[in-house]
């Protein structure tokens, strides 16, 4: 049973010394730096990954849209808000915006946080600005010859050697972007697109997807596709290929699938064959009709700027609550429950160690509300150590030994640990289904907090009991009861 313990306390240790070096690089990249300098190799540092901070902590921009639908079926409006949320989070992630939040609040409001973001002007120009849908035509092979050929002889180069290379102007366009070596735009963008609709062809019974442009889409693409016929065209929706043919889930510049161009097409109508399956095409579709808004947004019914000066006060006094409350609560448990109020402490701060670690290995994202969750689930785990050394004493004024008394403890007291956890995580599992931004963050780590608040008292608290009670200390009978 000793033997067992030991392992035990070992894995708690080790997990919790591995939670701590995850939570803080920093520091063990610093110990590493000292290290090496008396070593004659060198010891790899750690990846130092950071936690997500919400925009209350980070600082940022929030805004909030209210969509136009009443010329939208009731059937179809939770599907077109997602278009909605799917196309602006598309736009945003063009930009560079780290964690962008996007989410649909009731039936027709939109929730935008951008942290980080310091000019509303600029967020709002960015949402409201239409998405880039664009129709590529082949280059001529000596044009991609050329850019191959300048792409080789980069490879392997300094930024200050690169200068030096002649015509660097072949490999970028106008704004100073790279260009697609295969392909380049053309006059045919998303604003001449009238519509898109998934059908099948009547004769193979396979997916195709129908085009339709206005007039003056209707005449740039049967200019297209006049010097185009036997040869690909090209689409990409902010940049990237619309149709995800490399099969990775994600529709970047890998999937190079380009419809060819069998005859050239007048009218303003377009059909795409040859797509894989009704899905593929049906995602098309959608994709397609992403190229602008399927409902008016106008400008934002609300804004709210927060500096990250402000946020990051913010953060410093609601740490140094955490701090004070967690100062608080070992003071009481070591000077009423003396030697188990010492070790449920110790629990306590491995268990915050662990809990943090968890929040960023999974990208949780921390806002005010979110620590405020993280704060009161220490409570909670606290709490459970309270229950089961109020048995433990009980038990023990009933005349049995220690080790008895910690055992029986647990049993008796994992009846009430475990309803009044599970009422509190079923009450926050509403808040987060049912909750705006700030109340789900608040609910997602008070959620993972009790969980792990559990394995706190019931395998951290326990094992430690176990082992302090087989050793001299566990003779001296004053140290286990509590003070009244």
């Amino acid at each position: 049973m000793k033997k067992n313990h030991g392992w035990a306390l070992l894995f708690i240790l080790a997990l919790a010394a591995v939670s701590a070096a995850f939570c803080f690089p920093g520091a063990v990249n610093r110990g590493i730096a000292a290290v090496n300098a008396k070593l004659p190799f060198a010891i790899p540092p750690m990846a130092e990954k950071p936690f997500n901070l919400g925009l209350d902590v980070k600082g940022g921009v929030r805004l909030e849209y209210q969509a136009d639908l009443n010329q939208i079926a009731e059937d179809d409006r939770a599907e077109v808000m997602e278009g909605v949320k799917d196309l602006i989070e598309r736009r945003i992630n063009s930009y560079g915006v780290a964690e962008p939040q996007i989410q649909i609040i009731g039936e027709n409001r939109l929730a935008v946080e951008l942290p980080g973001i310091e000019s509303v002007q600029q967020a709002i120009e960015w949402i409201g600005a239409t998405p880039w849908l664009e129709f590529s035509e082949p280059r001529p092979e000596e044009e991609t010859q050329k850019i191959l050929d300048k792409i080789k002889e980069m490879e392997g180069k300094t930024s200050e050697e690169i200068a030096q290379i002649s015509d660097l102007e072949t490999l970028f366009d106008e704004q100073g972007n790279l260009k697609n070596p295969y392909f380049m735009p053309t006059e045919l963008t998303g604003k001449y697109l009238k519509s898109a609709r998934f059908d099948f062809d009547p004769n193979t019974n396979r997916p195709v997807v129908e085009l339709e442009f206005d007039e003056e889409g209707a005449k740039i693409f049967e200019q297209i596709t006049e010097r185009n016929v036997g040869k690909a065209l090209a689409i990409y929706l902010d940049g990237f290929a619309i149709i995800d043919t490399s099969g990775d889930g994600q529709i970047d510049n890998s999937d190079l699938y380009a419809p060819n161009v069998n005859e050239k097409i007048s009218g303003g109508k377009a059909v795409i064959t040859g797509i894989a399956g009704a899905q593929e095409a049906k995602t098309l579709v959608k994709r397609f009709n992403e190229g602008a808004l399927p409902v008016p947004l106008g400008e934002p019914i609300s804004q709210q700027k927060i500096g990250p000066t402000l946020g990051a006060v913010s953060l410093d006094k609601t740490v140094a609550a955490g701090l004070i409350g967690f100062l608080a609560i070992a003071v009481f448990m070591i000077f009423y429950y003396r030697l188990p109020g010492l070790l449920a402490s110790l629990a306590l701060a491995l268990y915050g160690v662990i809990l943090l670690a968890a929040f960023k290995l999974m990208g949780v994202t921390m806002s005010l509300a979110g620590i405020g969750g993280f704060i009161l689930s220490l409570g909670m785990a606290i709490d459970a150590n309270i229950l089961i050394f109020s048995r433990m004493k009980e038990e023990l004024a009933g005349g049995k030994s220690l080790t008895a008394a910690i055992e029986e403890g647990f049993v008796r007291a994992w009846p009430a640990i475990r309803d009044g956890n599970f009422t509190t995580i079923a009450v926050a599992l509403i808040l987060f289904f049912l909750g705006t931004s700030f109340v789900k963050g608040f609910a997602a780590t008070l959620i993972w907090g009790i969980l792990l608040s559990m394995y706190s008292a019931i395998v951290v608290t326990r094992t430690f009991l176990r082992i302090f009670s087989g050793t001299r200390l566990g003779k001296a009978v004053w140290l286990w009861k509590p003070l009244f």
